[in-house]
């Protein structure tokens, strides 16, 4: 007993002194650092390193060759090592405004930044996050001084597929208290994205709280689903645990998650003070969240009367399901007389690998007289052009 009473002692000293450490160490390098005319310094203590690589979307793109088509990819520096084992980049130019993802890479092995407390997860990877502010889009970016909405994360029961899975849902500042009735918009991730996803990366709650707060957008409900029909919730997040994540899931552009959406909006409607009629919901979503999108807009033409395609993974079924037979006589349907949606909005990257597929559905609805908004950004299939498709498609509903 008396030596477990001494080794306990010890162990809790050990403990004590790694946690002084902690408090009251060295300090971590800064990084990154935000210089006064806009550049951006890098650094990482690897004192044992041979070569240290940042690789980010702050820097000029590359292109690479993936099984799903040819992506800009984030650009790579080389940092150089100076006193202590400290390893340095500054940007040569002024990076512009905007949120940006990086990682280094040491001898070949990537990490995230360990001064940079601020991390995403992008379905199974992780990378630091830096905000450079300095326009009205990445202000938007922020938690501003505003009224703030809320985030709930609900359940709720899939009678199709037999399971309970999750919601993600943001109400508007005073929805609480109002006791009013509010449109709702559905906003849908990409492949191998999930609930999470566009809290996370596409910063939908600080976009959405700064529109209302400015009047730009109306106050609204914000639905983020689950796009992953197999999936009950976001990877560690449902009752199977903390399971590997991969992209690589089944039912998900095979028709199913279409099938069952009517369920998701019944639920809503039910829980939530809505304005359960056509004219008062959107949908709208990135790559296979827009392929949803268009498919369900197109099956359920009498529930949407806001339709957002951003950078739309159009013509990339991967299953057969009645939801995808006879595309064009479900379109004219949808833009008949009785239910064209009021808007109908494609955006799309100069450089998307789906770019192709976009002008061919775009030079379709023009060919039928159907009205669209377009909106082409620079750039490809990245977070950064969504948050400007969301910034811009928000404050056109519901008006």
């Amino acid at each position: 007993m008396k030596k477990i009473a001494i080794l306990t002692v010890v162990l809790m000293a050990a403990t004590a002194t790694f946690a002084q450490q902690n408090l009251f160490g060295p300090a971590q390098v800064k990084s990154p650092e935000i210089n006064a005319d806009k550049t951006v310094t890098f650094r990482l203590q690897a004192p044992k390193a041979v070569k240290v690589e940042v690789t980010g979307d702050f820097l000029p793109t590359q292109k690479i060759e993936t099984p799903f088509g040819t992506f800009d990819a984030p650009g790579v520096a080389q940092l150089k090592e100076g006193k202590d084992g400290v390893w340095e980049f500054t940007t040569p130019t002024p990076v512009a405004p905007e949120l940006y993802t990086y990682t280094f890479k040491v001898d070949g092995l990537t990490i995230i930044d360990p001064a940079n407390v601020y991390v995403n997860r992008d379905i199974n990877n992780l990378s630091s996050i830096l905000l450079v502010d300095g326009n009205e889009l990445t202000n938007h970016f922020k938690v501003n001084d505003v009224p703030h909405g809320t985030v709930s994360r609900i359940w709720y029961h899939s009678a199709h597929e037999g399971i309970d899975r999750r919601l993600t849902v943001y109400t508007p500042a005073g929805y609480e208290t109002s006791g009013k009735r509010y449109p709702v918009f559905y906003l849908l991730h990409g492949i191998g994205g999930d609930e999470e996803a566009w809290l996370t990366q596409g910063r939908a709650t600080q976009i959405l709280d700064n529109l209302i707060a400015e009047g730009k957008a109306e106050p609204m409900i914000v639905v983020m689903t689950n796009g992953n029909i197999s999936q009950r919730a976001a990877p560690g997040e449902g009752p199977e645990g903390m399971i590997p994540v991969t992209m690589q899931l089944p039912k998900t552009m095979e028709g199913t998650f279409e099938t069952c959406f009517p369920e998701i909006v019944k639920f809503i409607d039910k829980t939530y003070r809505t304005k359960a009629q056509k004219k008062y919901r959107a949908i709208g979503g990135l790559s296979m969240g827009g392929y949803h999108s268009c498919h369900i807009s197109k099956q359920y033409p009498e529930m949407f009367n806001y339709v957002g395609l951003f950078s739309a993974a159009i013509n990339r079924e991967s299953g057969v399901s009645e939801i995808y037979e006879n595309f064009d006589q479900k379109l004219d349907v949808q833009f008949s007389k009785k239910n064209r949606p009021a808007l109908y909005y494609i955006a799309i990257g100069n450089t998307d690998f789906l770019y192709k597929d976009n002008m061919e559905f775009k030079a379709k609805l023009e060919a039928k007289g159907y009205p669209f908004v377009y909106k082409e950004t620079d750039g490809g299939h990245i977070w950064r052009n969504w948050r400007i498709y969301l910034d811009d498609f928000a404050p056109r509903l519901f008006k």
